[in-house]
């Protein structure tokens, strides 16, 4: 059965459905106001390979991520009911309306995960028209005696009326001083690390509540949204190491101080991508997005194959020679499976097979599954027609479209500078019976990349 690292328990623990039915995984997704760059493509890599790895083993997965186009301010520290939401800075810049930047930019993310073959999650509600879902939420905790009102009608979550804060980051409450994410205590709160779940406010995209006009806390969205779509039950919840804290702490607390019980079995977190060495940034000019290694003459799955070399758990440092190596690995591949294909089918190598899932299993070892791969395409022991199965039977979980190529003819490629001239004058060498010319000739064609092959009907090339 697949296993992965448990973020809060600190140990790698089985992956499996908490009753009969379906594994309910959620995944925090996009804040819709810019494109994601291969950074943050990396983090939605991780509920579709867990999706792809649980039907092998015939588990049904149901997927929810959320889309945020509301409430997630420039700066999610500052409690600032005056403070500028990101979608709304956004349209301020392109001088459009909110709604539709947040639609352009979701479109965005949805080709570019469509490109990568992740596949579409079963539910991807978004904020804004999960208003009222917050609301009920919020209501509900200040009842239970987790929440209050403060004069301005925003609400506060009380994180002292949740004393296992902290099991998922390691930031506990008693360890947290005043102030430690901006300077000063907001006065309204109770408690220092107290954090807002509604924010009273007059500005654009506000809406009304019980407590007063306003917008929700950005940890509210994720609690309400994965509440209603997956119930009290979820057994896996995914996102980038950065949400460990505060979101996904903050999350859990609301969530199961709401429930009354632990909701979420397995926290499992991603690490971060590097470009060049450096943490993608507009100030470092290295931040890519998947469009640029389209315009680059790559194929987009050649990222996907690139983030495979990597362990999600493993901090990893892209760069365009690695996206390069990964396009020369997949279009062989998929050349050689194609070649495989015109051979007799056999059937799969099931010692590669089972060392590839199991290393998929093993807390998606990802690295050492490909290393298999590898390994399979030079055994010549192997028949084609096995090779060929084998390949494609792990692509199911690799997502590569390793049988692109399968019945296509073979695109035209164009003879180098120079060649056509050099196989001309071989022509004429082998006509005049000059056999040392002719082989001279073979091997500064061969230098150019042409390979020449002596046949009864003249020579031919590829």
């Amino acid at each position: 059965m697949l296993r992965l690292y448990d973020t809060r328990t600190r140990q790698v623990e089985p992956i499996v459905p908490a009753g009969a039915g379906a594994l309910r995984v959620y995944a925090c997704g996009p804040t819709v106001y810019r494109f994601a760059h291969v950074g943050n493509l990396r983090s939605y890599l991780l509920p579709d390979l867990m999706r792809r790895v649980l039907e092998r083993h015939r588990i049904r997965t149901v997927v929810c991520q959320n889309i945020t186009d509301v409430g997630h301010l420039v700066d999610d520290d500052q409690i600032d009911p005056a403070g500028e939401d990101k979608v709304l800075q956004q349209a301020r810049r392109e001088g459009r309306s909110a709604m539709d930047i947040a639609r352009f930019y979701e479109d965005a993310f949805r080709r570019d995960t469509a490109a990568l073959n992740m596949r579409p999650p079963e539910y991807t509600p978004r904020a804004s028209e999960s208003i009222d879902l917050m609301i009920d939420l919020i209501a509900k905790l200040i009842d239970l005696g987790h929440a209050y009102q403060v004069d301005d009608g925003s609400v506060f979550f009380a994180a002292e009326s949740f004393p296992s804060y902290g099991e998922i980051s390691g930031n506990r409450l008693d360890a947290l001083r005043p102030g430690h994410r901006v300077a000063g205590v907001d006065p309204r709160k109770r408690f220092h690390a107290d954090w807002a779940l509604w924010k009273g406010s007059d500005r654009e995209l506000t809406w009304d509540a019980p407590w007063g006009r306003g917008f929700p806390g950005w940890h509210t969205e994720c609690s309400a949204m994965s509440l209603r779509f997956l119930g009290e039950r979820i057994d896996v919840h995914t996102g980038g190491k950065d949400l460990r804290f505060p979101h996904h702490e903050d999350e859990r607390a609301q969530s199961d101080a709401a429930a009354g019980h632990e909701v979420v079995r397995h926290w499992v977190h991603g690490e971060h991508l590097l470009f060049d060495g450096r943490k993608m940034a507009k100030s470092t000019g290295n931040v890519v997005l998947l469009p640029d290694v389209a315009e680059a003459g790559l194929d987009p799955l050649a990222v996907r194959l690139a983030l495979l070399e990597h362990r999600y758990r493993q901090q990893m440092n892209l760069t365009w020679d690695t996206l390069r190596a990964a396009d020369r690995t997949l279009r062989r591949w998929r050349r050689r499976v194609a070649e495989w294909a015109e051979s007799p089918s056999r059937p799969m190598s099931a010692p590669h097979a089972e060392r590839a899932m199991a290393a998929f299993d093993d807390d998606l070892d990802t690295p050492a599954a490909l290393r298999v791969l590898r390994e399979l395409e030079r055994d010549e022991q192997v028949a084609p027609g096995s090779r060929f199965e084998t390949f494609l039977h792990l692509d199911q979980v690799l997502g590569l479209d390793l049988a692109a190529e399968v019945g296509r003819a073979p695109a035209a490629v164009p003879l180098p500078a120079g060649a056509a001239e050099l196989l001309e004058a071989r022509a004429k060498a082998r006509e005049a019976r000059d056999w040392p010319a002719a082989d001279r000739l073979r091997d500064e064609l061969a230098a150019l990349g042409v390979a020449v092959a002596d046949t009864p009907q003249g020579q031919t090339w590829s």
